[in-house]
């Protein structure tokens, strides 16, 4: 007996509805250029251009560096999916922010500002495209985005509202077009304060309508008594009394030192009250220096043959200098932000390396300390960072050729997988006495991104120049394999644009 086939009209050959055709559940990435069509009319080749290569420079590699796939792109636009909503959302606030540092210099009318919606749904994945109300959904959340602006669903925010440092603000249920349930939706914080700014707004709002309101009550009690001219003139004829001040309380002479006297609320409106002491100046509150290792001059062979971005190797001196010990730590960051000279509040342990931080956030550090200070603290050059990290050896790895185990925190480098950098000095230090040259954090050296070493200075000073959007970074973090701990291993990212595994460490010239 032949093969029995079932009948359907038309090719016999084609396969059933829907089959071939897999369904997954993903993170869905919408993006949009906003006022495409007008910038398109005014500069159409220059702006394809400038679409292809935020394409090209930003976008795609994002995607790629949180393990999604880009499934298309439209002219004015993108769709992705991703696994992992935490790394679907972390991709968006990452594309938003290179964006913001490209549109810096550009003016307003003129900028390519994107759209992103983001959406958690069950699709139908083709070679080259994904269909399904997942999609519809992330399209739509994206079409009610502000520019600049990254808007999630309630599915997505349910998946990643304790998984991210950032800020969310409800925008309530939204009826979009062709969906038939309202969609609750949700913008995206990337700034961690901005959650505390957001509810400060709203708390200024409540305590403006809260003084009108006793402004409204004090007007009528004032009324009430102008009505009553005999209960005036009797408080009128009425000797004034002094006003009752209680007494303040004194700290014990063991508690002086801990804390510092408040007025009493009794005194605080009062006539009486004295007036308070101004609060110190940064520059009279003794300053927290990280600990630093003085470094010997030298020659070294700089680079490797193992990467492109590592060649030619070549011979550098460096001259004597001094480099932090440790990266710079949550709590040395802190007194920066409490100086109100850096520009956020870190959170995190405070012996744990400091993270989110952008070049242009470590150059504020930097900065302060050197003000603070009266030394000349700066970002190590790439070559002083490489001959520090290599502690006077030329081999893969500082300790030898072989990566070993607890050596460098690592995602393979022999520790438990963690959601954060262990705290500085976890792991051995290299010949030079210094910690954490390889895993743990990523680290901002002074200078410009160069994909290769061509043209590279050999006396160990920074390669910088005026128009630098982008700087280097060295040592891989604890979210890299071990080629990243490589002393020789470079990489580069946008100038003004924090990512989490980020942060530095300083140097000192002499």
């Amino acid at each position: 007996m032949g093969e029995i086939r079932n009948f359907r009209p038309g090719n016999p050959d084609e396969p059933p509805p829907h089959s071939g055709m897999p369904r997954r559940l993903a993170a869905i990435i919408v993006g949009d250029i906003v006022s495409y069509s007008r910038l398109m009319q005014a500069d159409e080749e220059g702006t394809h251009a400038r679409v292809k290569r935020i394409e090209r420079d930003i976008i795609q590699p994002s995607i790629i560096e949180h393990h999604g796939s880009l499934v298309k792109t439209t002219g004015d636009g993108f769709i992705a999916i991703f696994d992992s909503p935490v790394e679907a959302v972390r991709c968006s606030i990452v594309i938003q922010q290179n964006l913001v540092g490209r549109n810096a210099s550009i003016p307003k009318h003129s900028r390519l500002e994107y759209r992103i919606g983001v959406n958690l749904g069950d699709v139908i994945v083709e070679p080259d495209d994904i269909y399904g109300d997942g999609v519809n959904i992330a399209t739509r959340i994206e079409g009610i985005a502000e520019p600049g602006q990254v808007f999630i669903s309630g599915a997505i925010y349910e998946q990643i509202k304790h998984k991210i440092v950032c800020g969310y603000e409800s925008l309530g249920d939204r009826k979009v077009k062709n969906i038939t349930d309202p969609v609750r939706v949700y913008r995206v914080l990337p700034d961690a304060d901005a959650v505390g700014k957001t509810r400060s707004r709203r708390e200024n709002a409540l305590i403006f309508l809260l003084a009108i309101t006793v402004l409204m009550m004090a007007t009528g009690v004032l009324w009430y008594l102008l009505a009553q001219p005999g209960r005036m003139g009797e408080q009128a004829a009425a000797p004034p009394t002094a006003p009752v001040v209680s007494p303040v309380p004194q700290p014990l002479p063991s508690e002086a030192a801990k804390q510092t006297p408040q007025p009493s609320p009794s005194l605080a409106s009062s006539p009486l009250a004295p007036t308070p002491a101004p609060a110190p100046s940064p520059s009279a509150t003794p300053v927290r220096e990280p600990e630093m290792i003085a470094i010997r001059g030298g020659s070294f062979a700089m680079g490797s043959n193992d990467d492109p971005t590592e060649r030619p190797v070549h011979q550098v001196t460096i001259k004597p200098f001094s480099i932090g010990k440790y990266p710079v730590t949550v709590q040395e960051w802190n007194e920066c932000a409490a100086a109100k000279a850096c520009g956020f509040t870190a959170t995190g342990k405070d012996d744990a390396p400091v993270s989110n931080v952008s070049w242009t956030d470590a150059q504020q550090y930097v900065a302060w300390l050197a003000q603070a200070t009266k030394k000349p603290y700066r970002l190590p050059s790439e070559a002083e960072w490489e001959y520090a990290a290599r502690g006077g050896t030329q081999t893969k790895y500082w300790w030898g050729d072989k990566l070993q185990p607890g050596m460098a925190g690592c995602k393979d480098c022999g520790e438990l997988a963690a959601e954060q950098p262990a705290k500085v000095g976890s792991f051995k230090p290299n010949p030079f006495g210094l910690y954490d040259m390889g895993g743990g954090i990523d680290q901002w050296v002074a200078d410009c991104w160069h994909r290769t070493y061509q043209g590279a200075p050999s006396d160990g000073s920074a390669r910088t120049s005026a128009d630098c959007s982008s700087h280097v970074l060295r040592s891989g973090s604890w979210k890299n394999d071990s080629r990243y701990v490589r002393p020789s291993n470079r990489g580069g990212y946008d100038t003004g644009v924090r990512y989490p595994t980020h942060g530095f460490r300083i140097a000192l010239s002499p």
